[in-house]
């Protein structure tokens, strides 16, 4: 890897902290050449700090270590990417990104339909004659309905998508596979259950 150190006369280069699975930028730091070496020798994210004026690894004083997955150097030879695992709460403050963001494994939107689907789930608790009149949906009726009746959704949605598969109409079996991959998200949600129970189902496999 051939990183050029020299091109800031302080010999440092960027390091961006990225979670190796969740993929959320945890801070930003700077390393000098030895701080690579080290980093690269332990296993634990070493930085040069400005401040200190030494080499320091993060986790040194807090007890959370940035275990080294793999480091990625950009197209101007300049910047790293480096993927960690951490072991909690990177920020300093206490939260787990120096943004002050939550480190959880997100799938785009995806998870902003999950949520969507958990905030109609809340609204089935409360009593429909209590509700304003724009708060009734589809969704929070199938909460209503209770378990069985999303679940016979579910099937429904995968006969339809199955005899789809079988014809030559691409759009309509896109529109049953994306009405069973909704339905199916109802169910997980009903069931106290996301997308991201299901991954670590499919990764324990693997």
């Amino acid at each position: 890897m051939n990183i050029d150190f020299n091109k800031n006369s302080d010999g440092l280069v960027p390091a961006i902290i990225q979670d190796s699975i969740t993929k959320k930028v945890l801070m930003l730091g700077y390393m000098n050449e030895e701080a690579f070496l080290k980093t690269n020798q332990t296993k634990k994210v070493t930085f040069y700090s400005r401040t200190k004026e030494r080499l320091w690894t993060k986790g040194e004083e807090s007890g959370i270590f940035l275990h080294l997955v793999n480091i990625k150097l950009d197209c101007d030879n300049d910047t790293l990417l480096v993927e960690v695992n951490p072991e909690g709460p990177v920020c300093h403050k206490g939260t787990d990104t120096c943004w002050a963001e939550g480190n959880t494994v997100e799938y785009g939107f995806l998870s902003k339909l999950e949520g969507i689907i958990e905030s109609r789930q809340k609204l089935s608790e409360t009593e429909p004659g209590l509700r304003k009149e724009n708060e009734n949906s589809y969704v929070t009726s199938l909460f209503d309905a209770g378990i069985n009746k999303i679940a016979q959704k579910v099937g429904e949605e995968a006969v339809e998508t199955v005899i789809e598969a079988k014809d030559d109409n691409d759009d309509l079996f896109l529109n049953e596979s994306a009405d069973l991959l909704f339905h199916y998200l109802i169910l997980l949600k009903a069931k106290g259950f996301g997308l991201k129970d299901i991954v670590k189902v499919l990764e324990g496999r693997h």
